[in-house]
């Protein structure tokens, strides 16, 4: 999985921001804003991440047990595919 073209993450002001750029502003009016896991979870995606490799990531970054990394990387792919950003 990965994310669709015109999705880019950016950090302003200290804030992690996902912005449609191009033909997919005609789709998505808006932007996400993500915490600083979010956004870790967002670059990996970035890079065409699945829940697994996600979850492995969150296990390998954050002090957090296997259960946890992976709900929390499925809730997070559920929500970016509930929004149309990602392939």
């Amino acid at each position: 999985m990965k994310v669709k073209d015109g999705f880019v993450l950016r950090t302003i002001a200290g804030s992690n921001i996902v912005v449609p750029v191009g033909a997919a502003t005609a789709q998505f009016n808006g932007m996400i804003t993500l915490n600083d896991s979010g956004a870790f979870l967002w670059r990996e995606l970035e890079k065409g991440a699945d829940v697994d490799s996600l979850t492995e990531a969150l296990l390998k970054e954050y002090e957090v047990d296997e259960k946890t990394a992976r709900s929390c990387a499925a809730d997070f792919i559920a929500k970016l595919e509930e929004a149309g950003c990602l392939e």
